[in-house]
């Protein structure tokens, strides 16, 4: 049975029982993205799946939220329902792991932390969407966004933006359309966590970092660059899956095996 918790002004639902873990979602998600990964993971762990603050069932994000509000909010999780296992999908991944420098987790697993590496800047987009988004076109701001972190990379905008619109229009498009303005939450988070990647030589936790074989090259280059300096991780890449494999749109099979091994 699904129940939604909350400490403060941040919810969750619960699942399963055994070893507790907690799921932090991406961006443009809530905690309903991760319903199949959840109960997957069920049949052996208690699974905690928080809606980050500013979207689903949590209370607004604060001007000048940023990251480490973020972190604070999983603290808030970690002390209310014990976990020390944690797994983060892109945002969430950066949330996950600059949380693990400060707060008491075990093991954590990360898939594909959009941190910024090298020339690549992953909140590039961000300008164009604020302009969209202050016309009121959010089938335009979300366009940007995707094809801002490699989604729909080889697919024309002037193609998507109409597809986007209708989409919008009716059922779980109204709620995409409602979190597309959450994503200046994720870029305040990726922008605060700007840094050498040799600073998570700090990390203590067992760490696993996920990715897909059909990722953008520059998440991959993220993750060789964090592989080299976590002091306790293994890789795993998975096949035939990109950057939202955890997902109930992607293949959470996938990703709840791995996770399933891990948490054991």
């Amino acid at each position: 049975m699904d129940v939604v918790a909350q400490r403060t002004d941040i919810a969750w639902r619960t699942f399963g029982g055994g070893p507790k873990v907690v799921l932090l979602h991406g961006g443009m998600q809530t905690s309903a993205n991760f319903t199949k990964l959840a109960r997957l993971l069920s049949a052996t762990h208690t699974v905690y799946v928080p809606d980050r603050r500013g979207r689903g069932h949590s209370g607004p994000a604060a001007a000048g939220h940023g990251l480490r509000a973020e972190i604070d909010d999983l603290r808030s999780v970690l002390d209310e329902t014990g976990a020390r296992h944690v797994f983060g999908l892109s945002s969430g991944a950066v949330v996950a792991l600059r949380a693990a420098m400060e707060l008491p987790i075990d093991r954590l697993a990360l898939y594909e932390p959009p941190l910024k590496h090298g020339a690549h800047d992953p909140t590039s987009w961000l300008p164009r969407y604020e302009k969209e988004l202050s016309r009121g076109n959010r089938a335009a701001a979300f366009v940007t966004v995707t094809k801002g972190t490699g989604e729909f990379r080889h697919v024309p905008r002037a193609a998507l933006i109409p597809l986007a619109g209708l989409a919008m229009r009716g059922g779980r498009g109204r709620e995409l359309a409602e979190l597309v303005p959450t994503m200046r939450l994720d870029a305040a988070v990726v922008d605060d966590a700007a840094g050498p990647l040799s600073t998570y030589r700090a990390v203590t936790a067992e760490t696993l970092l996920l990715g897909g074989d059909r990722s953008p090259a520059y998440l991959t280059g993220v993750l060789n660059g964090l592989e080299p300096v976590l002091p306790r991780v293994r890789r795993v890449t998975l096949t035939g899956v990109g950057h939202l494999a955890a997902d109930d749109s992607g293949r959470p099979e996938l990703v709840a095996a791995e996770l399933r091994r891990f948490f054991a």
